[in-house]
């Protein structure tokens, strides 16, 4: 099971980290609603080796056997991996390669909000959005807030892949 769980998780690892920094160079011009869905993409096609993983482990390695227990466990694992290697990613990202990303997007999200939102309301969603960017501006919370997202992702692949994967 380690051999599996290693070489999916690199996989995903590796899959997720290339499809960011390609976005990152390729289409880092698109509006940030269009960066966040084409991110959330990457993260389902980068955790699609949970599934891939609990195959090969139940065809290649366990005989055609796979409880639902070991699938779990396998898909979380993978996760794990996949959502630390983001987490990482995601830090580098945002201290050493593109310094400014933060300031930059809570600007586009205050202009936005400030286009769409009655005055009043503006100013309410405006202290919010200040508070979060000071706690988004830390690295270990960014790390933790964008390796649990992606590791959340990663679990409901992992329970939907154990339904359709265990055999007896």
């Amino acid at each position: 099971m380690k051999n599996t769980v290693l070489r999916y998780g690199l996989y995903g690892a590796i899959t997720i980290c290339v499809l960011f920094l390609t976005s990152w160079f390729l289409l880092n011009e698109l509006p940030f609603e269009i960066q966040e869905i084409l991110g959330y993409a990457s993260m389902v096609i980068s955790l699609s080796f949970v599934y891939f993983g609990m195959k090969h482990f139940r065809d290649q390695v366990n005989e055609g056997q796979l409880s639902f227990k070991k699938a779990i466990t396998i898909g979380i694992l993978i996760s794990l991996i996949t959502a630390l290697a983001f987490g990482v990613l995601d830090v580098i990202y945002t201290e050493l390669l593109n310094p400014e990303f933060m300031e930059t997007y809570y600007e586009a999200t205050i202009k936005n909000m400030r286009d769409s939102l009655p005055p009043e309301e503006f100013e309410s969603q405006l202290k919010e959005i200040q508070a979060q960017k000071e706690t988004f501006s830390n690295p270990l919370f960014s790390f933790a807030l964008m390796a649990m997202t992606v590791f959340v992702i990663g679990f409901i692949i992992s329970l939907i892949s154990a339904l359709v994967l265990q055999r007896k």
